[in-house]
């Protein structure tokens, strides 16, 4: 072989060489891109006040909940992680500056993919992930403005998901319907409201009273109270006077009022939305002095098994916790160990606009509903499937204190279906 013939040979054999190496020092990097990308964490941000029992509560049922994922080997081959961030928002005085920088330091920190927000000050927030193009769940707040941005703006908004409590239109007709069947137990019409003083609160209370004398009501008593307020003895006074056989209050602590009804022994049924009361340990909070109290809850705090995973969901929590989930618990948990990961899955990828996708086409059991489904709006849809009965959305029950427990009262198919009843106060009322 001459000279030329030669350096031409090695001159293909260096190219042929050049070229293996790159084909295979690219596929070595995709190997190793794709290898390094399946160890990456899913991260879910939390933020609460972790410093109150409420915050702190959502935390530990988002740890819960990925504990469980990841041992079964997490999703799309990741492992989910919780970061959390204090808003302190329900330390007074409330401030949202404070809680708006804890979702920043989620996001841009923390670089969490996802958030879980149990604050009051979810608007502002909803701005700032839309501005970051996080996904974002509320667990808490009624606004129905949040929604109504994802109807009229839904490009910039499509990032925001309700997590556990609905709108302020399907509260109204909730507790209209609530009423309605304290109404039917107790032949009594005669009602006073006492609401804590908030934007959302009073637009509740307005939709319930404009609606209530409809359906052959009485307002007796109507009336605000600010948050923080542990006095209740005026209050009372007021509704006593009144007349009132229903007292229909709305407390997000609700231990003062509670108290105050009981030891005067009021003559009314009491019956509404108290925070406290829908937690497990009311019982003994109170030292028992709780019973007849009825309150809108949920199965998993009140450990009535709604659906399939209620009882599991709360056992495995009192078992890692020491204690039974609340209803911000049951929420965080719900969102972690179902929602997302039925979304991730059903998607295949963490592609954002996959997943929202994928969330509006949501339809599985959680510990809260036997049907989780969103609506258009991204609101959860909520009551009795009346096509289907028995394949219900989800259901906000009203659970009441008996002898250290919890039974539903309404709605009424729930309380017959438990084999509970009814119970009045243990002492001299319009029931005797």
């Amino acid at each position: 072989m001459d000279s030329a013939a030669l350096t031409k040979f090695y001159l293909i054999v260096l190219v042929a060489v050049m070229v293996v190496a790159v084909v295979g020092g690219v596929i070595g990097y995709i190997l190793w891109e794709r290898g390094n990308q399946s160890t990456e964490t899913i991260k879910i941000g939390i933020l609460a006040d972790l410093d109150n029992v409420q915050g702190s509560s959502v935390w530990q049922g988002a740890i819960l909940a990925a504990e469980q994922v990841n041992a079964e080997g997490g999703v799309l081959g990741r492992k989910l992680e919780i970061v959390a961030q204090d808003s302190d928002d329900e330390t007074l005085p409330l401030d949202p500056d404070t809680s708006a920088n804890a979702l920043t330091r989620l996001i841009t920190v923390d670089q969490a993919d996802y958030i879980i927000d149990n604050g009051f000050f979810v608007l502002p927030h909803q701005d700032i992930c839309s501005e970051h193009k996080k996904i974002l769940f509320s667990n808490r707040i009624l606004d129905e403005e949040l929604t109504r941005r994802v109807i009229e703006d839904y490009n910039r908004y499509k990032y925001y998901f309700r997590g556990g409590a609905g709108n302020v239109s399907a509260a109204i007709l909730g507790n209209i319907d609530s009423l309605l069947s304290v109404g039917d137990y107790t032949g009594f019409n005669k009602v006073a409201f006492l609401f804590y003083d908030n934007p959302v609160a009073r637009q509740l209370l307005s939709g319930i009273c404009d609606s209530l004398p409809d359906h052959g009501f009485e307002i007796v008593y109507n009336n605000t109270f600010p948050m923080g307020t542990i006095d209740f003895t005026s209050y009372f006074a007021a509704i006593e006077a009144s007349g009132a056989e229903i007292f229909y209050a709305f407390d997000p602590i609700g231990l003062a009022l509670v108290r105050e009804w009981y030891n005067r022994q009021s003559p009314m049924v009491l019956w509404g939305m108290i925070g406290l009361a829908q937690e497990s340990n009311f019982w003994e909070i109170t030292e028992g002095n709780c019973e007849s109290v009825s309150t809108a809850g949920f199965a998993i705090t009140a450990g009535y098994p709604l659906t399939s995973k209620t009882i599991p969901t709360r056992e495995a929590y009192l078992e890692r916790w020491g204690e039974g989930p609340s209803f911000y618990a049951a929420a965080a948990y719900d969102i972690v160990r179902f929602l997302l990961p039925d979304a991730l899955t059903r998607a295949g990828t963490t592609d954002i606009e996959a997943v929202i996708e994928a969330l509006e086409t949501i339809n599985i059991e959680t510990s809260s509903a036997r049907h989780f489904v969103y609506t258009s709006s991204h609101d959860i849809l909520i009551g009795e499937n009346v096509n289907d009965p028995g394949e219900d959305y989800m259901l906000v029950c009203v659970f009441q204190w008996q002898d250290g427990k919890q039974v539903p009262v309404n709605p009424k198919q729930i309380m017959e279906e438990a084999g509970a009843t009814y119970i009045y106060p243990p002492w001299e009322g319009p029931w005797d």
